[in-house]
């Protein structure tokens, strides 16, 4: 178009000069040739300037296009930016490049992928907005993906409209996508700073006050606002309230001010002046404050401002007041509590007292006296094997019983196979009850054990005494009965025989009548006395001081008085080998045992032998008797010693109470007595009593 506007500019003179000259020369051929050839001369020459003007105005157009190119590349990097292309047409994204050609394709889906899913929706409904009409740009704010080292990249992203078609619709949308990562983060350390500064300041459990460098109040945290009762800020920073009258101040000058920690006791009541103004808050009594200035100066040591931190440690001081009470009275029940375990664990051992513990879930059984240790554990089987014999089955019973968890007491009295000092077999008494856990399971077994020897033992005495008196009140009673028979039936046959003298008799008859009265008045004489003489021997009243006697001499006189009333027909024998024999021993009451026991042997041998024997042998004297008498049916021999005991033919063997004097009297003295006898054959004693022998002469000849 240019080139046609000059080519119509040089036209017009030509075409006015050729009009002038027509007239003259309208045939002339040569002049026209010559016109014709100058014409095109002149318009090659046009065309070939306007060529060069065109190439070289493109050259320079293109310099200055790439120029600008370098120079807005060097801008996009220097301000982290970069662009691209969105086509409403086809809805796709498309890079630019540095030297301004489209780079890159991408659709929605793959240039979604560059940014943060949510925030990609919101560019894309800004671009709409912007289709449609609604807006004609848009900033916004937008979060790249993740990257590989984990770091989220952050883009200020401008949309504006780059081209429209002849419609006006919307043909090209450029977006400046500028990097503002560091900004972000700058904005966001500054965003933080101020929030940790504001939220330290408010929230720190510390009161926090700031006067500037006149020492006027100028900020207060919320922390201080409770200490000293401030419901409105407004109210305390409005310019009265100064440094100087702050009664945590230490009154030093604002310029030579110095870090200064302090501990304070404030009576509120002595700053009740105007300018303290503490009345405003209700600020009463005492308070225990600690407190912390600190000046701020700047580079040329000039004030700018002073930091108050401090905090009412009045709770603290009589919380620590009342923790050291409370920690007194703790050291003191703690003194109690150790006195009450000492005096459990000593009144454990004293009473021979120990706690058990047995824990199903590890069949442990623990065994202690103390209560705050465990001083003996055992396996089941120990356990079992520690009890007697006849009553590990019924330990492994309890044992079953408290494996399976039950819910009642248990309670059990066990001989073991232990033997204590005195040689008894230690009996246990075990009273547990169960302890139940959280979930309502048997967690273990807690109680006592218990040593009960000795009270087994004296029950087991008290049943033998029992026992004892029981036949006691038995014999009393058949002794009662068997004495009133015994004495009544000589007593009936001496009134009987006396009645005889008052009836009609033969005067020859009265000396029969004598001598039964006489003998059976004997017999009941004999009978009281040793009645008399046993119930002294029951009451353990009978004294047996000794002496000491040579028993070789006495011995056969006494066999000698026990036998006055044998049988001719009997033959006697004393069997003393000892010339001499010195022993100590009560000889009073033993030789009472050797004429009671030939007497005795008398009345069981009417005819034959009967023989008395002594013997020292290793600190114990023996004494035999032996006869070949009737002897004792083998149904009365084990009743012999009871009293009043008659054999198969209901015959009393003296008075009835001579073996069993005898059998007391060798017993109080230490001895033993026994007795072999059988029927046809003869009877056989020996009386061993313990004593010790001085002097021992054997005889060299005995007969």
């Amino acid at each position: 178009m240019r080139i046609a506007l000059f080519l119509a500019t040089i036209a017009l003179p030509t075409a006015s000069f050729a009009a002038d000259n027509v007239l003259e020369q309208v045939f002339d051929l040569d002049h026209c040739v010559a016109y014709g050839v100058a014409i095109m001369l002149i318009a090659i020459f046009v065309l070939l300037f306007l060529n060069f003007v065109y190439v070289f105005h493109e050259q320079d157009t293109s310099l200055s296009i790439r120029d600008m190119n370098d120079r807005m590349s060097l801008i996009l990097k220097t301000a982290n930016q970069s662009l691209w292309i969105y086509k409403p047409s086809n809805r796709h994204y498309y890079t630019i490049t540095e030297q301004g050609t489209y780079g890159a394709e991408y659709n929605p889906v793959e240039f979604s992928q560059f940014f943060d899913r949510g925030d990609f929706d919101k560019l894309q409904s800004s671009i709409f907005d912007m289709c449609d009409g609604k807006r004609p740009s848009a900033v916004v704010n937008i979060k790249g993906a993740p990257q590989t080292d984990g770091e989220v990249r952050h883009y200020e992203i401008t949309v504006v409209v780059a081209e429209r078609d002849s419609d006006g619709r919307l043909k090209l949308v450029l977006g400046i996508q500028h990097d503002v990562t560091e900004e972000y983060k700058r904005r966001q350390h500054v965003h933080e700073l101020m929030v940790r500064y504001h939220t330290v300041f408010n929230t720190l459990l510390i009161d926090m006050l700031f006067y500037d460098k006149n020492g006027v109040l100028k900020e207060i945290n919320q922390k201080a606002s409770e200490t000293f009762h401030v419901t409105d800020k407004k109210e305390v920073i409005d310019g009265s309230f100064l440094l100087e009258n702050n009664p945590m101040f230490s009154r030093m000058p604002l310029e030579t001010m110095e870090n200064t920690r302090s501990s304070s006791i404030i009576d509120f009541a002595d700053y009740q002046d105007a300018k303290y103004r503490l009345e405003d808050f209700q600020l009463k009594g005492k308070m225990y404050y600690e407190s912390t200035i600190n000046p701020i100066r700047g580079a040329g040591g000039q004030l700018e401002g002073v930091y108050m931190a401090g905090r009412d440690i009045t709770e603290m001081v009589e919380s620590y007041h009342r923790q050291k009470e409370g920690a007194l009275r703790l050291f003191r029940k703690t003194q109690e509590i150790k006195d009450y375990i000492r005096n459990i664990n000593y009144a454990l051992r004293v009473s021979d007292v120990r706690l058990v513990n047995y824990y199903p879930s590890s069949f442990r059984f623990e065994i202690s006296d103390d209560i705050s240790e465990s001083q003996l554990r055992m396996s089941q089987l120990r356990c079992i094997r520690l009890a007697a014999p006849r009553f590990r089955r019924t330990v492994s019973s309890v044992l079953n019983r408290m494996d399976h968890g039950v819910t009642r007491q248990i309670e059990a009295n066990i001989e073991t196979e232990i033997h204590d000092k005195k040689g008894r077999p230690i009996w246990l008494l075990f009273n547990l009850v169960p302890i139940i856990s959280a979930d309502g399971k048997v967690e273990r077994y807690f109680g006592l054990c218990r040593n009960m020897t000795d009270l087994v033992e004296t029950e087991q005495r008290l049943a033998v005494e029992t026992r004892k008196a029981q036949e006691t009140e038995r014999l009393k009673q058949s002794f009662l009965t068997n004495m009133s028979y015994e004495i009544r039936t000589p007593l009936n046959t001496v009134v009987g025989f006396a009645d005889l003298f008052e009836t009609e008799h033969d005067v020859a008859d009265e000396a029969v009548f004598v001598e039964e009265i006489k003998r059976n008045a004997n017999t009941m004489l004999q009978l009281v006395n040793d009645v008399l003489f046993i119930s002294r021997l029951d009451a353990n009243m009978v004294e047996y001081p000794l002496a000491e006697v040579d028993f070789a001499l006495l011995f056969e006189s006494h066999c000698q008085m026990g036998w006055s009333n044998k049988n001719p027909d009997v033959t006697t024998i004393v069997d003393n080998p000892y010339q001499r024999l010195m022993v100590e021993i009560n000889f009073e009451y033993l030789g009472q045992v050797i004429e009671r026991l030939c007497a005795l042997s008398v009345h069981f041998a009417p005819h034959g032998t009967i023989k008395a024997k002594c013997e020292y042998r290793r600190g114990e004297l023996t004494i035999t008797v032996e006869d070949t008498g009737v002897g004792i049916d083998e149904k009365t021999l084990p009743h012999v010693f009871d009293r009043f005991v008659r054999n198969a033919k209901d015959e009393m063997c003296g008075t009835g109470l001579d073996l069993p004097i005898i059998q007391l009297m060798v017993q109080q003295m230490g001895g033993t007595i026994e007795l072999q006898s059988e029927l046809g054959k003869g009877t056989t004693v020996w009386v061993t009593i313990p004593c010790k022998a001085s002097v021992i002469e054997k005889r060299t000849n005995i007969v």
